[in-house]
């Protein structure tokens, strides 16, 4: 019997995403998410997740860069060097990272996606903002309002700028303030730019698609 395609997130949005990039790929296999609610949290879960899966799971795990890539991938790397997994590399693999299980080992195979793209720090409003078509000049437009708030009105830290810009993108089109999935769906977000290949393409190889 075939495992699980496990996907590890870090909240709702995440899930959302990944699930109508998905479809829209034309892709019908069942992604299995685990919420964690938060990137802490998912952080703590890798060892004991990894060990309590079943013969055959595939488990990916997504999550932010936040502010420093580097940082993160050691946190990642740390957890998944403390479940056994003896072959993980010191640096993420720019088309994301995939590890198989240690010979002989009831471990499974277990991939990593940094967002935005496991190059740069980020969070997934970076990916999303990936996909806003290249020729939008609403976008530049909404990227200009953002920038010219005054540092007195900011009422939002500067971690949280990308989720400033790509909702009030968002909030200017046709039918404003769709979801992020929603917005993928209506092809506001594009699911076939290149940089959503990369990732579905990551998340195709991991689970052997």
């Amino acid at each position: 019997m075939r495992g699980r395609k496990i996907v590890l997130i870090e909240g709702k949005d995440d899930e959302h995403v990944i699930k109508h990039l998905w479809g829209e790929r034309g892709l019908t296999d069942r992604l299995n998410f685990e919420n964690l609610s938060s990137v802490e949290s998912l952080l703590e879960a890798i060892p004991t997740r990894l060990k309590a899966t079943n013969d055959g799971d595939i488990v990916a795990i997504v999550l932010d860069a936040d502010d420093n890539l580097q940082d993160r991938w050691q946190q990642v790397r740390r957890r998944l060097v403390r479940a056994s997994y003896l072959n993980v590399p010191e640096n993420p693999a720019p088309s994301g990272t995939i590890i198989d299980a240690p010979e002989a080992s009831i471990l499974p195979r277990v991939g990593v996606w940094l967002m935005p793209d496991n190059q740069i720090r980020g969070i997934l409003e970076d990916f999303l903002a990936l996909l806003v078509p290249a020729d939008s000049a609403l976008f530049a437009h909404a990227k200009q309002a953002v920038a010219q708030i005054p540092v007195e009105q900011r009422l939002f830290a500067a971690v949280a700028e990308p989720k400033v810009l790509i909702h009030t993108w968002l909030a200017w089109q046709e039918k404003p303030g769709l979801p992020y999935g929603t917005a993928i769906t209506a092809r506001f977000l594009n699911p076939f730019h290149p940089e959503a290949d990369r990732f579905v393409a990551w998340l195709r190889e991991l689970f052997q698609i």
